[in-house]
């Protein structure tokens, strides 16, 4: 059954997205505990893009259904994982990255939701906290997707980020979303 196209953030409501986020069905990849089988000569590059064997996944629908069964492992490391099998994935950065976000309310009323290059919606909260690493090139920030997945927020979403937290003056300077407080220092 082919899987369906991501739904389209800017004709959802805040409440809607974390309805549709809370419906997502998803594997037990955390149950699931198969030998481990090799490589799977994949590779998910620091923009986002998923590589089999050197070349782009060029169908968006594959890509999110590979998405859907990728775990991290508690020494850090990523499998694809199905009931019968474990297979290695390279991740340059982060498997997810954060394409596109939307926001009501403001300060601490605030509430953000994000659509990344999957897909997938999620919306910033306790349980998805937003962290910022800092780097030589800048600040990366990431949102948490689930089970120690985690997605890079793009550039511009963080520049918007930035604007949210000039405009709240909150100190630190940070962002409110779900009741949740989001110091952008790393």
């Amino acid at each position: 059954m082919p899987m369906p196209p991501p739904p389209d953030l800017a004709n959802l409501s805040l409440a809607q997205i974390a309805q549709l986020a809370g419906e997502k069905s998803l594997p037990p990849v955390s149950q699931w505990d198969p030998r481990h089988c090799g490589n799977s000569e994949m590779r998910i590059a620091r923009d986002g893009t998923w590589y089999h064997q050197g070349s782009p996944i060029g169908r968006p629908a594959m890509v999110r259904l590979f998405s859907t069964i990728l775990r991290r492992e508690p020494d850090g490391g990523y499998v694809l994982v199905t009931p019968v099998e474990k297979l290695d994935i390279v991740v340059e950065d982060a498997p997810f990255t954060a394409v596109e976000m939307k926001t009501e309310g403001s300060g601490r009323e605030r509430n953000l939701a994000f659509r990344l290059n999957t897909g997938e919606l999620v919306p910033a909260d306790a349980d998805h906290p937003i962290r910022f690493e800092a780097r030589e090139d800048g600040p990366h920030p990431y949102l948490s997707v689930r089970d120690g997945l985690e997605a890079l927020i793009a550039r511009p979403l963080y520049y918007d980020l930035a604007e949210i937290a000039i405009a709240d003056d909150e100190t630190p300077p940070g962002v409110w979303s779900g009741g949740a407080f989001f110091a952008m220092a790393a």
